[in-house]
């Protein structure tokens, strides 16, 4: 039997489907991020970006998202090590770091709502950056 293609291939070995599937829909990349003046840490909010669903976790304009959200990051075999706010969750950063998927990943579990099952989503957990304020986002640490 072949192992999957996460065991095998590396980030940049794997097409774009093989890539996009990696996501597992947990919408924790979705949050804004505020980045301490003082440390140069960033830090997540509750506030998730105005164009995630926040009930289904997925973008509603993904095909256009860094268009429309300038802030948007791109998740991309080059970037994925830099981004160390990423959750240790994120599949992305399981693959670059050798670790392997969870159970819950739907590429494992077969089932795509066995992320929030898990409790590891941001599903109905966060507000809407459509009903908060750029300025107030340091309220939402």
């Amino acid at each position: 039997m072949k192992a999957p293609f996460w065991e095998i291939k590396s980030l940049r070995e794997m097409t774009h489907e093989e890539w996009e599937s990696l996501c597992d829909g947990c919408g924790i990349c979705c949050l804004e991020k505020v980045i301490d003046e003082k440390t140069g840490e960033i830090q997540l909010t509750s506030i998730a970006c105005e164009f995630l669903d926040i009930s289904t976790c997925r973008c509603t304009i993904y095909g256009l998202r860094t268009a429309a959200n300038p802030t948007c990051i791109q998740l991309t075999a080059k970037n994925i090590r830099e981004l160390n706010w990423l959750p240790w969750t994120c599949a992305y950063r399981s693959i670059a770091e050798g670790r392997a998927l969870p159970f819950w990943h739907p590429l494992v579990s077969g089932d795509p709502a066995a992320v929030h099952k898990a409790g590891i989503s941001v599903r109905n957990r966060v507000v809407s950056g459509l009903h908060v304020r750029q300025e107030d986002l340091e309220h939402y640490l």
